[in-house]
C-alpha cells in the first residue's frame, strides 16, 4: 500500500507521528464509525488523524488504494 500513498511534504524531517500510526487511526475510525475525537491515543492525536483523513479525502488519495484493493479481490 505504501507505493500508492503520497510522500511527505518536508523532505529530510522526520514526522512527529508515524504515518502508519495515523493511517491505523483513520482505518479504526472508519471501521467502527466513532467520532474523530474518540480515536484511541495509540493512533496519534485525534486532530492529526482527522487532518490526514480530510486532506487525503479532498485530493483523492483514498480512492486509489481502495480501488486497487477492490480490484485485487475479484
Amino acid at each position: 500500500m505504501e507505493p500508492l500513498l503520497p510522500k511527505g511534504a518536508r523532505a529530510g524531517q522526520l514526522p512527529v507521528w508515524p504515518r502508519r500510526q495515523l493511517i491505523d487511526g483513520v482505518r479504526f475510525q472508519v471501521r467502527t464509525g466513532i467520532p474523530s475525537r474518540d480515536v484511541p491515543v495509540e493512533c496519534g492525536p485525534w486532530d492529526r488523524v482527522y487532518d490526514l483523513f480530510r486532506r487525503w479525502q479532498r485530493d483523492g488519495t483514498w480512492l486509489c488504494p481502495t480501488r486497487k484493493a477492490r480490484s485485487r479481490r475479484t
